[in-house]
């Protein structure tokens, strides 16, 4: 399985972003989606997972209520949604699959 990210940029704080996480190779592997994100001098922190065949979803509690995450089964994509964004989501968002497959990573950088 490979998982490549897009999406990412410079939004202003209050604004929107929408990662897109498209994903190839043995998709009935597939049992779970997620977004983690590193910001400068921090570790890696979880963000948020979905369930590739139920859909079950979970967040952190720094992002519920502003960011959904999403999948789209036919084009094998899972999205995050990212609203009322705020300087300290600036991060490098990772895709994930399964725990143990990484995109490239995409920047998301929120000025205040």
């Amino acid at each position: 399985v490979h998982v490549v990210e897009s999406g990412g940029g410079l939004v202003q704080a209050g604004g929107s972003l929408r990662l897109s996480c498209a994903a190839s190779g043995t998709m009935f592997s597939i049992y779970r989606m997620a977004w983690y994100r590193q910001a400068p001098g921090k570790e890696r922190e979880f963000v948020a997972t979905i369930t590739w065949s139920g859909g079950t979803a979970d967040y952190a509690d720094s992002v519920k209520g502003r960011f959904t995450i999403s999948k789209d089964y036919t084009k094998n994509t899972v999205f995050l949604q990212m609203n009322n964004l705020k300087p300290e989501d600036t991060a490098v968002y990772y895709c994930n699959a399964n725990y143990d497959v990484w995109g490239q990573g995409t920047q998301v950088t929120v000025s205040s």
